[in-house]
């Protein structure tokens, strides 16, 4: 990585997940997700089981199932929008889940199509309409099974380059 180039390294996503929660979405604080993984091609997010987290039934709830879905895919958006260096919004048009199995346990949110997250935000640099791709994601409560999927989801995000926008 040379001198110049922008990267948002372990630490740096999770001070913006802590501040970004603080400031703007006060969920995000409360439930405390921390980025365990962020490279060019997987991310992962870790949302510990609490009583914060968990429902009745004493499994995670499923609000904060969607934080950890949503988050695996947008943590590499905010990256890749940050080493852009443009001003590109983004925001989830849908989402689709299947709950697999009981969720636990600490579940770990795992997204392996960051490489195309990253294409759709190098296609968003150079374009001022808005533009939209489909990402999968699942999760695992690696206690129980470090493989074995809880749950799979399908997001939508959608992306406009405001610096190009007219």
């Amino acid at each position: 990585m040379s001198g110049t180039q922008k990267h948002l390294s372990l630490f740096k996503a999770n001070i913006v997940l802590i501040i970004y929660g603080l400031l703007k979405i006060p969920l995000l604080a409360f439930v405390r997700p921390r980025c365990i993984e962020l490279s060019p091609t997987r991310s992962v997010i870790k949302i510990k089981l609490s009583r914060r987290t968990q429902n009745h039934l004493k499994v995670m709830y499923f609000g904060a199932l969607g934080i950890g879905a949503e988050l695996s895919i947008a943590i590499t958006a905010v990256a890749a929008i940050y080493e852009s260096g443009q001003k590109i919004d983004f925001i989830f048009k849908d989402f689709k889940a299947d709950f697999l199995k009981r969720c636990d346990g600490d579940v770990h949110f795992i997204c392996e199509d960051a490489d195309k997250v990253r294409a759709l935000i190098e296609q968003a640099k150079a374009s001022p309409d808005r533009l939209e791709a489909t990402f999968k994601a699942y999760s695992t409560v690696p206690c129980k099974s470090e493989t074995e999927k809880v749950a799979t989801y399908e997001l939508t995000l959608s992306v406009r380059n405001r610096s190009k926008a007219s």
